[in-house]
């Protein structure tokens, strides 16, 4: 049983991680959004009190300082994911288990997907079967699911088990699944999930420890029943957050897969970064397992991170929709910005359900008006080389100096954050001048080159309501 941490006694849905997957030391909770009310006010305020923290020391944190102010830290464990940060630096910050409910899905020969036990019985589960067990599961042995149930986020855990059985004609599919009111703390369960889908395999109908979990963490739902699903995070944390961060939590958690989602796609993450920034409807396909793709959802997300008050607050909010099927078609047809994956070749025909569309790393459009934005501009390029170039020089201080505090993931994370900021930064300055022209110049200081990025800069005034303000006739050759 895993020891947890002060807030609750110990529970028999817990178990014991393996010795070799324990760690001393603090760990940093997951960051992301939350759809509790309010959200978008607390992330700005979050970022705020972060870089004031921040900006008042000459230096991030040392371990032993953080360590220092972690004097519990060997009775946090990883399986908990919560663990202690200084508190000048998580101002405000509290994690919940806002759990709505925990479900069994099974696959039967005949009536296919089907959802086998819920909690609570009266919840309103309907298609999660078919968002639980992804299309064309069938051919892997194992899996996970982030995905979203109206206005709540789900995470399932998938195995296929080989049976004497010719009633299940020889195999035995199985998801056990949680839904909750925020995205940020699923990955906790991630291996509870696992365990108890293994157990659902072997002795189908053993509802007890789920039960147990479910009566231990769930949340209690506004009095109308539905939760609010905000924008996609609009803030950044810095390494101070993250040096601590057990390698468990970076496997299990998608704020650990940025470095994996840029090496994936290499050059082509400067394009997905202008789509994400322009709020794009963007549409992901890969077949089975569909885990790392919901990561690569997220990430997409992270790309238009901008911790500037007020920006983006009259555009469409850009949507993480994780795992889709074709029963979510009428919902995305009403859905005027997103990030999904699918398993299912069917969507890439439903043109009108997308901007762009993502097959393995080859992105396209039929959109004429966004298809010069899939070109690179030596910009890009300039940027992408530099964000390298200060990847491998983290690694290598890292490797020479021991230097613990400075995190790749975070180093990812920031640049785009910067770059974003930079952008909308100069385009206030621009837009409060008594001439607010954009000329090569301040086109330049955007990071952006003013021949290659013309077009998306006009996409971008557009969408964020620039263009009443920059009046002119050459916005990027005055």
């Amino acid at each position: 049983m895993v020891e947890k941490s002060d807030r609750a006694p110990l529970l028999d849905w817990e178990e014991v991680p393996p010795a070799e997957n324990r760690a001393s030391g603090c760990t940093a909770p997951g960051i992301g959004w939350s759809t509790s009310p309010g959200g978008p006010e607390f992330l700005t305020s979050a970022v705020s009190s972060i870089d004031t923290s921040l900006s008042s020391r000459s230096t991030i944190p040392t371990p032993a300082e953080w360590d220092a102010q972690c004097p519990d830290k060997d009775d946090h464990t990883p399986a908990s994911g919560q663990g202690e940060v200084p508190h000048d630096i998580m101002v405000k910050w509290e994690e919940k288990d806002p759990i709505v409910a925990v479900f069994v899905v099974t696959f039967d020969t005949r009536s296919g997907n089907m959802l086998e036990w819920c909690l609570p019985g009266d919840m309103n589960l309907e298609g999660v079967e078919f968002k639980a067990m992804a299309s064309g599961s069938h051919r892997v042995s194992s899996d996970f699911i982030y995905f979203r149930k109206g206005g709540y986020f789900g995470l399932a855990c998938f195995a296929n088990m080989a049976v004497d059985s010719v009633v299940e004609r020889g195999a035995r599919m199985k998801s056990v699944g949680i839904l909750s009111t925020s995205y940020t703390l699923l990955y906790r369960y991630m291996s509870f999930l696992e365990h108890q889908v293994r157990l659902q395999l072997k002795t189908p109908g053993q509802y007890s420890p789920l039960e147990a979990f479910f009566e231990d963490k769930r949340s209690v739902l506004p009095p109308d029943g539905e939760s609010v699903v905000t924008a996609c995070p609009g803030s950044a944390w810095g390494a101070a957050l993250n040096h601590c961060m057990h390698p468990e939590m970076k496997i299990t958690h998608p704020a650990g897969c940025m470095s994996q989602f840029i090496q994936f796609f290499g050059e082509q993450i400067m394009v997905l970064w202008k789509l994400a920034l322009l709020r794009r409807r963007i549409l992901i396909f890969s077949p089975p397992p569909v885990g790392v793709v919901c990561y690569r959802v997220y990430c997409c997300c992270c790309l238009a991170n901008v911790s500037i008050p007020g920006v983006g607050v009259a555009v469409p909010e850009f949507r993480p929709f994780f795992y889709v099927n074709v029963a979510d078609i009428d919902t995305l047809d009403t859905e005027l910005s997103y990030v999904a994956c699918t398993t299912e070749k069917i969507f890439e025909e439903k043109r009108d359900l997308y901007d762009v569309y993502v097959d393995n790393q080859n992105v396209r459009t039929t959109r004429e008006s966004l298809k010069p934005l899939l070109r690179l501009s030596a910009a890009d390029r300039e940027k992408y080389r530099k964000l390298t170039e200060q990847r491998q020089m983290l690694l290598y201080s890292q490797e020479e100096n021991g230097d613990c505090v400075s995190s790749e993931e975070d180093h990812f994370i920031l640049f785009f954050l910067e770059q974003n900021n930079r952008i909308f930064q100069t385009l206030s300055e621009v837009a409060g001048r008594p001439e607010p022209i954009l000329t090569q110049e301040s086109v330049r200081a955007m990071g952006l080159d003013p021949h290659g990025d013309r077009l998306f800069l006009l996409h971008l005034l557009e969408t964020y309501g620039y263009d009443s303000l920059l009046v002119t006739e050459h916005p990027c050759c005055s």
